[in-house]
């Protein structure tokens, strides 16, 4: 609402706020809030003279009170009413009318007390006048530092005649604008409001001595003065070109926004003036997939069958009369298009029930035929069926007498051939132990001659050199026992197994094959190391027992009294 109205519920007045909404309302004046109440206000507001009595004060022979109540001659002939506010409205222009005319002036007196007593002063009273003539505001106003005030017109008549003939052309605020920024004065020592200027104090006189100032200054703040007018309007024109183009582009806008807006009405109004006819429309097609089946179930009858097509191709031609009839009359009204789909539907319906009825009357004789066939049947396959159980209790005990012959067969069969299994497993065990025999005195007999040849080289290097040899243990020929149980071992792979695998498994394995691998895997370890000792054991000159060099050892044996210290330490 408006800031100056309100309701008398707002009131801080208790008296006010007991009025309903519609009893009164507030008016908030430049003194205070005041409540007027609405009871009997338009009949308060007639202040027309009854015609009777009217009728006589224009009769009165007193010129006075004739002319009074005189009509005009503009109110002649015309509805006219008088008010109570249109008679203050016109008395109120007539007084300002007359203060202007004569000009007339007031001195605002403030009341001291109520008792009209000399050197006394009420201060409630005192401040409650000089709050509704308006001078706290003022106070306020030159509290926040701005106490000198004068209107655009007195500022611009009171330098008129400092000015050149193109800038006196200029409005008087525009004048006062351009000259306080031309100045280069402070923003904040002056502001400008809705007919004057207000200045800072000091500032005025600051101003006003500025403008008065010699010529060759004034010279220089009226050349100020256009370039800052030059300036003002090209930024003017600057923004005055970009609230045009902005104009221009909501101008589009809102013509797109107004296209739109068109084409979803249109769109709108045609989709309520055509849903009834192409909803109607959709209906009835849907009807298609109805009259389907209706076909499909009358073509699987046997009896009557064209007539119920004939009467479906009716129906199909009643819906397509349907369609374009909606098609072809756009002010259909939507009543009868319901109408014709229910018709449509009342049709179908029907059609479907005859249909059923005839379909389950069929039904029902093929069953009856259905059932005598499979009693006719069922003697038939009892027949049958006893038949098939003699014949299958005969050819049970033939075929238990031939399984019993086949399993004593089989039997045999099996143990025949394990028989012949064994033998042939026990005749490739004995031609491989041959065959791993015969191998093993081809290797050793190829170790002898190689040990003879190198032995040989030796001798007759040694004779060469003037040196000896070293005899290496003979070869020794492994047993049969040996090998037997070398051969049993086979499985087991420990050339690659560590000392520590070798000990665990000795120590915690309950596997006596295994054992037997383990051990004899350790004595081929200590047989290479005991030939690789012999082989290795004179290529040297050191002794038998000499751990490192004689020259190492001799360094070790002598001792150092100061190991650790260049200065000796005397204890």
């Amino acid at each position: 609402g408006h800031f100056r109205l309100g309701l008398p519920r707002t009131s801080k007045l208790k008296a006010h706020r007991v009025l309903r909404d519609d009893e009164g309302f507030l008016v908030r004046h430049f003194a205070g809030a005041v409540c007027y109440q609405t009871k009997q206000f338009i009949e308060k507001n007639n202040d027309a003279l009854h015609a009777s009595l009217e009728m006589i004060i224009q009769e009165s022979s007193n010129l006075l009170v004739k002319g009074l109540f005189a009509t005009s001659n503009s109110q002649k002939g015309k509805l006219s009413f008088i008010s109570v506010g249109w008679k203050f409205k016109t008395q109120l222009e007539e007084l300002m009318e007359k203060l202007r005319s004569t000009g007339t002036n007031f001195i605002r007196c403030i009341k001291p007390n109520s008792k009209m007593v000399d050197h006394q002063f009420d201060g409630v009273l005192c401040w409650n006048q000089l709050k509704c003539s308006g001078m706290t505001n003022v106070l306020s106003l030159m509290e926040y530092g701005y106490p000198s005030r004068t209107p655009f017109k007195e500022l611009y008549n009171m330098y008129e005649s400092y000015l050149p003939q193109e800038l006196r052309k200029l409005n008087p605020r525009t004048f006062c604008e351009v000259m306080l920024h031309s100045m280069k004065l402070n923003e904040k020592d002056f502001k400008f409001g809705v007919s004057r200027v207000f200045f800072r104090p000091g500032k005025f006189a600051e101003f006003d001595r500025i403008m008065k100032s010699d010529p060759e200054n004034l010279k220089k703040i009226i050349a100020d003065v256009k370039k800052y007018l030059v300036k003002s309007r090209w930024i003017k024109s600057q923004f005055c070109a970009l609230c045009v183009i902005k104009l221009k582009k909501k101008i589009l806008y809102r013509r797109e926004a107004l296209v739109t807006i068109q084409k979803t009405i249109r769109g709108y109004l045609a989709k309520k003036r055509h849903r009834p006819r192409y909803m109607g429309i959709r209906k009835i097609r849907s009807l298609e997939n109805q009259l389907n089946q209706l076909e499909k179930a009358a073509s699987e009858l046997k009896k009557d069958r064209d007539a119920s097509m004939k009467e479906i191709q009716s129906l199909r031609l009643g819906m397509s009369e349907a369609i374009a009839k909606i098609k072809k009359d756009v002010r259909l009204p939507a009543t009868e298009i319901a109408q014709m789909h229910n018709n449509l539907v009342n049709r179908s319906n029907n059609q479907m029930v005859l249909l059923q009825k005839k379909m389950q009357e069929q039904k029902n004789a093929e069953e009856q035929a259905r059932l005598k066939k499979i009693q006719e049947q069922m003697e038939l396959e009892e027949k049958r069926k006893q038949e098939e159980e003699r014949l299958r209790r005969n050819e049970e005990e033939i075929r238990k007498q031939k399984a019993e012959m086949e399993a004593r067969r089989k039997a045999e069969e099996d143990m025949r051939r394990r028989q012949e299994e064994e033998d042939r497993r026990a005749a490739a065990a004995l031609q491989v132990q041959q065959e791993l025999h015969a191998m093993e005195e081809q290797k050793y007999r190829e170790q002898l001659e190689q040990e003879r040849q190198d032995r040989e080289l030796a001798l007759r290097l040694a004779q060469e050199s003037n040196g000896q040899i070293e005899d290496s243990p003979p070869l020794t020929r492994r047993s049969d026992s040996v090998r037997s149980t070398q051969s049993t071992q086979g499985k087991y792979d420990l050339s690659k197994w560590k000392y520590s695998e070798l000990r665990d498994t000795i120590n915690t394995s309950c596997d006596i094959d295994l054992l037997e691998a383990c051990r004899h895997e350790f004595h081929r370890r200590l047989k290479v190391y005991h030939a690789w000792k012999a082989k290795n054991r004179k290529r040297s000159t050191m002794d038998e027992n000499e751990r490192a060099p004689k020259s190492i050892m001799d360094a070790a044996s002598r001792t150092n009294s100061q190991r650790y210290f260049r200065i000796p330490f005397v204890r």
